[in-house]
């Protein structure tokens, strides 16, 4: 699938496979029931605090074709955090700015 950044989305690679990030209402909502407040997780982002279990979760809520949770964060962490950061820095932004 290819990320519409109108749309907010962005695109994860995980494993040679490309995943679009959406942040939709849902997504977030689930996400913010898990993690605590939304801009307090910007906060801790923008702060260098963002812990490897907050990042996996925001971004496995708002990937709706991850598969199961514990596989896209093993998979996460084999393909290294700094690819993943580009797709978090979107999904933040989206949080911050809206669409």
């Amino acid at each position: 699938m290819i990320a519409n950044p109108v749309r907010g989305e962005a695109q994860l690679v995980l494993g040679g496979r490309a995943l679009l990030v959406r942040p939709t209402f849902t997504a977030l909502v689930a996400a913010e029931a898990e993690l605590g407040p939304l801009f307090a997780l910007c906060e801790r982002a923008a702060a260098g605090q963002l812990t490897l279990a907050e990042m996996a979760a925001l971004l496995w809520h708002c990937t709706p074709d991850a598969g199961p949770r514990e596989a896209f964060g093993e998979a996460l962490l084999a393909g290294g955090l700094a690819q993943a950061t580009p797709a978090l820095r979107v999904l933040l932004g989206q949080i911050l700015a809206g669409q």
